[in-house]
């Protein structure tokens, strides 16, 4: 990887990090309903799922997705379906009602796995090893998992740091619709670099 163009996968790591995506919607929730400490594992879980995803597709799952054109499509597609989808759903969200205490959060494991099937982390690790990455090498993949690890970690933090004040913040439904209708537009922009890659 030539050293130019590593502010640009810097840049792309952290808005695609950041940004709304069932990872840190999910992360806002646990947030939200078990505080920060008790979603420590979930949080690992997402930074180092994605990390290991990243560096396997990079070193040979991408291979697939260039053998047969098509399976990029199709998840290319269903990536845009699913998050038009969880956009529409999230700007028609009501205000969360009060739970019972009970519940568990998402486990390192389970959070791990769920990156194999995220729409948004499978085409964040195909673009970002597609453009960052292209030789393929150990090392220019290992590169690109590495920077996704150090930014993805704290980028996912803010969203569990979130879910905290939710309640405190929004809580009139103007407030909460507001919010809502923000992350759809936000979850709606990060499919550009899906679309245009």
């Amino acid at each position: 990887m030539m050293m130019t163009t590593l502010p640009a996968l810097v840049a792309f790591a952290f808005v695609t990090s950041v940004t709304p995506g069932p990872n840190n919607l999910m992360l806002m929730a646990s947030g939200a309903n078990f505080g920060f400490r008790r979603t420590v594992p979930h949080m690992l879980g997402v930074a180092l799922g994605f990390v290991a995803m990243a560096f396997l597709v990079g070193i040979g799952l991408v291979g697939l997705f260039e053998a047969e054109p098509r399976a990029a499509l199709v998840l290319k597609i269903a990536s845009v379906v699913y998050m038009l989808w969880l956009a529409w759903k999230i700007a028609h969200a009501a205000p969360p009602e009060e739970k019972a205490s009970g519940g568990t959060p998402m486990t390192f494991l389970q959070a791990a796995a769920f990156q194999w099937v995220n729409p948004k982390a499978w085409a964040m690790a195909l673009t970002a090893v597609s453009v960052h990455a292209p030789d393929r090498s150990v090392a220019s993949v290992a590169l690109v998992a590495a920077i996704f690890g150090a930014i993805n970690l704290p980028s996912v933090g803010v969203w569990v740091v979130l879910g905290q004040q939710v309640r405190r913040f929004l809580t009139g439904p103007g407030r909460m619709r507001a919010f809502n209708i923000t992350m759809a537009v936000l979850l709606v922009l990060s499919l550009l670099p899906v679309l245009f890659e």
